[in-house]
């Protein structure tokens, strides 16, 4: 009982996304998520910090897992997409039966996508990694890392298909707050069990890997504690077994896509880092810092599609269209003020923000080519991440898949490789330049021309 009313306490304040003010429903999902990417980030870097304190062997392991985590982590982030864009709609329609039924499913769903991930990495550890490179000084820590971290694999969705239920809900602080204390738990459990601290046995890379196990099972706990306790979401139903195929297809439907897409985001930066390496290991060390920066400065972009999902996906399924439209100029208006604002920021200050990484004048040169140019279409970038959130919301995952895949493999990557033999290294940022440029508005015009249609022809219908 005392952990009922507890959950019940933490979980108060939820948003009603299909009445309150656009600007306030939006920013109100906006924040949570970004506080929680920055809290998943945190305990990343607290990882490879602790780490690194062992030697660069074990630093060199655990980076060879980096591809195959991010591989895990994106048939995560696709059901949770898929799971959103489904039960948004629902929650926005009044469906609660039907909320109940996808949500019970995408969890079983959860499950066994786990399993898989356990069988499937723990039959494949040594040739997946000897064909990423590692040899026999660092394929043994490999082995012991990820045989823990795949053991737990069931806990690394479990977490993505809890949460987003919570925020298809409106409530987006609930699993702000999850991550949070998440993000602490790891971080206070890496040196303790990587180093042997009070008393505990030291277990170095294995530590690492238990402490982001156990951790992940926390959030998976805390997420289900939360569906189950207080919200009611989950319904065992043995007359609804049969339906389970229609569940999964539906959030598949959505989540396939959105796995595909993400996959291809490391293949571009594995090509588009040998691009620049072309011009010496300075300029590569300069593209890094660069990426990072510009990593820190798009989370608000990726927090603001996050929040779109849920607010497109509930009004779109009470037939608020109006409000869904509403909507999406209030993101895009945003994404614009925003990515300019931050260019001017970076083109002022680049110089002094790229001395505290690096001091070689090669390193420094590449990087300040790249903020002086890139910045500038970061505002076309939010607003194409906005525009796949909007599709994939709605339940039109190819034409996301499409605006997304646009800017990775229709445009940067052709492109970089076109302008490197014209313009040498600048020709790369150039490219990512006029790719996130056109993705901005192939993503801007393909949603504002479909959703035209639609409203064209649902008028027609009401006039009928």
């Amino acid at each position: 009982m005392l952990v009922q009313t507890a959950i019940m306490k933490l979980g108060q304040g939820k948003l009603n996304l299909t009445e309150d003010p656009i600007g306030r429903s939006i920013f109100s999902l906006m924040w949570p998520m970004m506080a929680g990417m920055v809290a998943m980030m945190s305990y990343n870097i607290a990882d490879v910090y602790f780490i690194g304190r062992l030697g660069t062997l074990e630093l060199a392991a655990v980076s060879f897992t980096f591809p195959v985590n991010f591989i895990v982590g994106a048939m995560a982030l696709g059901l949770g997409i898929g799971t959103s864009s489904v039960a948004s709609r629902l929650f926005g329609a009044g469906e609660r039966d039907e909320i109940q039924r996808i949500t019970t499913h995408s969890l079983l769903l959860a499950v066994a996508s786990g399993l898989v991930i356990v069988l499937v990495g723990l039959s494949t550890i040594e040739p997946v990694f000897r064909l990423l490179g590692a040899d026999e000084s660092t394929l043994p820590m490999i082995e012991r890392y990820m045989r823990i971290y795949y053991l737990g694999g069931v806990f690394t969705v479990i977490p993505m298909i809890g949460s987003s239920v919570l925020r298809a809900s409106g409530d987006a602080k609930t699993p702000m707050k999850i991550m949070a204390i998440s993000a602490i738990f790891n971080i206070v459990l890496d040196p303790i069990l990587i180093f042997g601290l009070f008393g505990a046995p030291r277990l170095e890379l294995e530590g690492a890997a238990i402490a982001t196990v156990l951790a992940n099972v926390g959030t998976a706990t805390a997420a289900f504690s939360f569906i189950y306790f207080r919200d009611h979401l989950i319904r065992f139903r043995v007359s609804e077994l049969h339906l389970i195929a229609d569940s999964w297809k539906r959030i598949l439907h959505v989540g396939i896509p959105s796995m595909t897409s993400s996959m291809v985001v490391p293949l571009t930066t594995a090509f588009i880092t040998w691009q620049v390496a072309q011009f010496g290991q300075e300029a590569v060390a300069g593209f890094g810092v660069a990426s990072r920066l510009e990593g820190l400065a798009l989370l608000t972009a990726m927090a603001l599609g996050a929040a779109v999902t849920p607010f497109v996906g509930q009004n779109f399924g009470a037939g608020n269209y109006e409000r869904v439209r509403d909507g999406m100029k209030f993101a895009y208006r945003f994404s614009t003020i925003y990515g300019l604002s931050v260019a001017a920021f970076l083109f002022i200050t680049s110089g002094l923000i790229i001395g505290m990484f690096t001091d070689d004048p090669g390193a420094n040169a590449a990087a300040n080519m790249h903020l002086h140019l890139v910045p500038w279409s970061y505002g076309f970038l939010g607003i194409s991440m906005t525009s796949i959130a909007a599709f994939n919301a709605i339940g039109k995952p190819m034409p996301a898949m499409l605006v997304s895949l646009s800017r990775t493999i229709g445009v940067y990557v052709p492109l970089a490789f076109v302008l490197t033999h014209l313009l040498g290294l600048l020709g790369v940022f150039l490219a990512a330049f006029s790719a996130n440029i056109i993705a901005g508005l192939f993503g801007y015009i393909w949603f504002r021309s479909w959703f035209g249609s639609f409203l064209a022809q649902e008028r027609a219908l009401q006039q009928a």
